[in-house]
């Protein structure tokens, strides 16, 4: 529900399954002295990060009302011209309702030492992005400062102060810090608190300081220091997961973490008769519980527009949800308000589920909002054992979308932590007919079926999409198999909410066989999305280092191929079967090939099933599957030698 929802919507992609309808060990830091005596010549610009964060400290003082006075004095330097794209600009994020940015200074500093004041006319506030469109959300301002005179090797220094009048969260007060992915020469965050307010923390990576109190206050501080960090692989999930991470909390644990939210969150509104009498005209004439859900949860997120906002970021509490229902529209917490109340008035029990949405697989031991920690909420039904996330829009009712998978979620009414199912039904099968006539030129029928997980997402796109639209994504999937052509697009039901969903994209193809020569025919059993292009992700680096993400299902395939008469085939690909295992994790693959002289037809069939039971699995695993996947990778990448016979 945050912009963590962007990086969740890229990592989405990376999992995906289906035929997508669009919708190391780190180096020791270097000397700063050393390197600034380098000669020019000797630097590898290749090797230098694009930029280096060379002092950051960062101060909170806390006060016992929850105001907080927030000082912060940063210090980068562009070592590449990207890294000055990196650093030319840079931001202040407040809340312009209960936030006041007191002091902003900043200076560019040429490799020469020379100073640059920036001015006034270069710092502005522009509205948050992600708030735009949403009066109600338009409280999160960014302060833009964009430096003068930047160049490889300068720096950029950036001082500001923020007061907060009034807590963000009532009665709390919770940091969470991950590195940033530039070399880090010093970073130091400092938390002063009242003596009798102790701060909880969990630490990875980050140097705590003795704490010091004096006057009634404890200043605890803790320091970061770190080289290059190797990149993250394709495919990897969010380093956070397994580097360094700093979470600090005035609460002692989880239970009551989730009183907090649930304190914040009570609503007058939510029995509105208003509420009521929608609840009841969704469900009339359904008596099963499991029906009433879904007919609520569908209407929910087809007729609430999703406004994506950090949970945290501004007060963790919903709106009344007679205002949510009135505007059309709410953040995450929102739709967990309305959507909840509108159970109530039906008789079905629900509760919010905080978690995080993205990458990100474990929480910190102590509680707290951050966009690596907990910033996204989703519902519980405990009576019928089903997650459900409203603001997904494109996921069917009993399913969740894969950012929110096998995730660490608190109950806020039962104040524990469960987890989020880790895996969830999901199943494509593909039927590719291609008849190629006497020009070398082909028609074709392409038709995919998706049950389960990946249904109602391809569902969605299309349901949203206009025909052009659709028409021009199949083009864009002919291109990619390296084909050309034209396409036509058929679904079943777009007014469907659930159950298998089937897209048939028929057209033409050209030059798919020449009449001269040799033609190398890829032995296709789908258009990209399918089981090569699933295997061609997992396979995207030789060696994997870091955890990565598996998602799996069971995938079946068939093509048919019908040859012209002047063609002959010399050479057919030999039917494979592989399997492999590691811990836990199971993967099956075969595919058989027929031709068939007297029809000119060759036939193709693949099948996949990947079970891995989980949603990160290790580089071990990588390594003990690795030549079972090389192997099936390269059935997949078969072709069909064709030669024109002699005249």
């Amino acid at each position: 529900m945050n912009a963590a929802r962007a990086r969740a919507g890229a990592f989405a992609l990376a999992l995906a399954l289906v035929f997508a309808w669009p919708c190391a060990q780190a180096q020791p830091p270097a000397d700063a002295q050393t390197q600034a005596q380098a000669p020019e010549e000797s630097l590898d610009l290749t090797d230098l990060p694009p930029a280096t964060l060379e002092r950051d400290v960062h101060e909170f003082v806390v006060q016992h009302d929850g105001s907080i006075e927030e000082h912060d004095d940063s210090t980068m330097r562009a070592n590449t011209t990207a890294g000055v794209d990196a650093i030319a600009q840079r931001y202040v994020w407040f809340n312009k309702d209960s936030e006041t940015i007191t002091a902003l200074s900043a200076q560019t500093v040429d490799p020469d030492g020379t100073l640059h004041e920036v001015g006034a006319s270069a710092i502005r506030d522009v509205q948050e992005p992600r708030s735009a469109g949403a009066p109600t959300f338009q409280d999160g301002v960014l302060r833009t400062v964009i430096f003068p005179g930047v160049q490889p090797g300068s720096r950029v220094r950036l001082i500001w102060t923020k007061h907060r009048a009034k807590a963000m969260q009532a009665g709390m007060f919770s940091y969470f810090a991950e590195p940033p992915v530039e070399p880090v020469e010093l970073q130091r965050l400092v938390f002063d608190l009242p003596a009798d307010l102790p701060l909880h923390v969990d630490a990875r990576g980050y140097e705590a300081l003795a704490p010091v109190t004096a006057n009634g206050r404890t200043r605890y501080a803790f320091e970061y220091r770190h080289g290059p960090y190797a990149p993250l692989e394709p495919g990897a999930v969010s380093r956070v997961n397994w580097g360094a991470r700093l979470m600090v909390t005035t609460l002692p644990d989880y239970a009551a973490f989730a009183a907090r939210y649930r304190d914040a969150a009570a609503d007058p509104t939510a029995t509105d008769p208003s509420i009521a009498a929608l609840a009841q005209t969704l469900t009339v004439g359904l008596a099963d519980p499991l029906e009433k859900a879904a007919r609520i949860y569908d209407w929910m997120r087809l007729n609430i527009r999703y406004v994506a906002l950090f949970l945290g970021e501004t007060a963790a509490a919903p709106h009344h949800a007679v205002d949510i229902l009135r505007a059309r529209y709410g953040d995450c917490k929102d739709h967990v308000a309305l959507f909840t109340a509108l159970l109530a008035a039906v008789g079905i029990r629900a509760e919010a589920a905080l978690l995080n949405l993205g990458p990100v697989y474990a929480l910190p031991s102590v509680p707290g909002y951050g966009v690596e920690a907990i910033d996204h909420v989703i519902a519980w039904l405990p009576d019928l054992g089903v997650f459900a996330d409203t603001s997904s829009g494109g996921v069917a009712f009993g399913y969740l979308p894969a950012g929110v998978l096998d995730r660490p979620a608190l109950l806020v009414d039962d104040g524990v932590l469960v987890r989020t199912p880790a895996t969830q039904p999901r199943e494509r099968t593909v039927r590719l007919e291609i008849d190629v006539g006497a020009d070398g030129g082909a028609a074709y029928r392409y038709r995919v079926e998706d049950t389960g997980a990946g249904a109602e997402p391809e569902r969605n796109t299309l349901r949203r999409a206009t025909r052009r639209q659709a028409r021009e994504i199949a083009l864009q999937r002919l291109r990619q198999a390296g084909l050309a052509g034209t396409a036509r697009v058929s679904t079943s039901a777009l007014d469907a909410t659930g159950g298998p969903f089937t897209v048939t994209v028929a057209g033409t193809l050209d030059h798919v066989v020449w009449r001269d020569g040799t033609t190398a025919l890829p032995a296709l059993s789908s258009l990209p999305g399918g089981i090569a292009s699933q295997l061609d992700a997992w396979l995207a680096v030789p060696k994997r280092t870091q955890p990565w993400a598996c998602v799996g299902g069971d995938f079946e395939e068939h093509a048919q191929i019908v040859l012209p008469a002047f063609a002959r085939v010399s050479d057919l690909p030999h039917d494979i079967s592989a399997s492999a295992g590691a811990d836990g994790a199971r993967l099956d693959y075969a595919s058989h090939y027929v031709f068939d002289p007297a029809s000119r037809t060759v036939q193709i069939s693949r099948r996949l099933a990947a079970h891995f039971g989980r949603q990160m699995c290790s580089p071990d695993q990588f390594a003990q599957m690795r030549d079972a996947l090389v192997r099936m990778q390269r059935d997949t990448r078969a072709q069909i030698v064709v030669r024109a016979r002699s005249r």
